[in-house]
């Protein structure tokens, strides 16, 4: 019978992302030895790949976008409460 879903923490997937880039291990060897299928493994090396620019991102690149990611949420939030107030100011009227 199945266990069901185990979940893996950040530090875990790091350590088996970071492991399989170092190639040391075929993917094949890490999974048998962390009892992890081999296609989630590539999946946590393809985000450590791509996740790995972040860290060498500066301070002035990180709060020129932050500013416009937070407009763009509140526009849409903005957008969202419009919607349901209008509908709520139908459904209200006589």
């Amino acid at each position: 019978m199945s266990q069901g879903r185990r979940k893996h923490s950040p530090a875990f997937k790091a350590k088996v992302a970071l492991e399989t880039v170092k190639g040391q291990e075929t993917v094949a060897q890490l999974a048998a030895r962390y009892e992890v299928h081999p296609g989630q493994i590539q999946a946590w090396k393809k985000a450590l790949v791509e996740g790995a620019s972040g860290g060498f991102v500066n301070g002035k690149d990180q709060k020129a976008r932050s500013p416009a990611a937070l407009i763009t949420r509140l526009y849409k939030e903005i957008s969202q409460l419009k919607v349901e107030w209008d509908f709520l100011a139908e459904t209200s009227s006589p």
